[in-house]
């Protein structure tokens, strides 16, 4: 063991709690919107892509850190490394993408910096796809020599190596490519969206004070706002914050639990 036995036992019992709270939530989301025609609008398109990609969480990430973190170290070898950083990396990748998706659907749809847009069927399946392009743009290059995917903190899940300068997999600009691509340009994008949707709102409240139904609506998308870019914050920050730290620190000691 790398640490105190007990920490693996509450890491596993952590992994077995989002299982349990995360898989019976997206399976319900996606059964009830396959089985109900009137759910099928295009906005939920993205809504039903976030709950695929959070079972990609579920049973790529959490459930084998869970086995491993039952026996202290990743036990599943150099192609389950792969298979779970990949996964891992493809459903959190599709999550996030699918927020800056919903970001800009939002923005267009409020703020219509396009005149005569309607955000149609087609133009959800063009969100969806983007974020698998997107997240497979960022899950695929490690499998192909681009970085890697090693044991990471505890050794009990894997993802991309930016801890080494390893000779061969140019993990360097791999990492740059990631901290900017995939961390930069998503918050950047939906930090627009929103601001720009709030403000248009306060506008419209602004024009129409005495009408309660627009102030009341003024009041849900700021709520809307301020969650959905906490919730960015809060799923990405972290981990993109220790990931650089630890890359341009590289060769000072960090202990298992701080790279978990």
């Amino acid at each position: 063991y790398l640490v105190n036995p007990a920490a693996y036992a509450a890491l596993g019992a952590y992994m077995f709690f989002l299982i349990l709270a995360g898989f019976p939530i997206n399976f319900l989301t996606l059964y009830v919107t396959i089985e109900h025609k009137k759910l099928r609008t295009p906005l939920n398109y993205i809504l039903l892509n976030l709950a695929v990609a959070d079972l990609f969480m579920v049973f790529g990430g959490f459930t084998t850190t869970m086995y491993t973190s039952m026996h202290g170290y990743f036990v599943l070898g150099r192609l389950g490394c792969n298979l779970e950083g990949f996964f891992a990396t493809l459903g959190g990748e599709i999550g996030l993408w699918s927020l800056v998706v919903l970001a800009i659907e939002r923005w267009i749809v409020v703020c219509k910096p396009i005149s005569n847009f309607r955000f149609g069927e087609n133009h959800a399946i063009m969100g969806v796809a983007l974020t698998w392009i997107m997240a497979c743009s960022c899950a695929v290059p490690p499998l192909v020599g681009w970085s890697r995917y090693i044991p990471e903190g505890m050794q009990c899940s894997c993802g991309v190596d930016y801890y080494t300068r390893a000779e061969g997999f140019n993990n360097e600009s791999f990492v740059i490519y990631m901290f900017i691509v995939h961390f930069s340009i998503p918050f950047t994008v939906i930090f627009f969206c929103y601001g720009r949707l709030l403000c248009a709102v306060k506008e419209a409240a602004a024009a129409q004070q005495e009408s309660e139904t627009t102030q009341r609506a003024e009041r849900e998308v700021t709520r809307m706002v301020v969650i959905m870019v906490i919730a960015f914050l809060v799923s990405w920050l972290p981990y993109a914050s220790v990931a650089w730290y630890i890359f341009t620190h590289q060769g000072s000691e960090f202990g298992p639990l701080f790279m978990t």
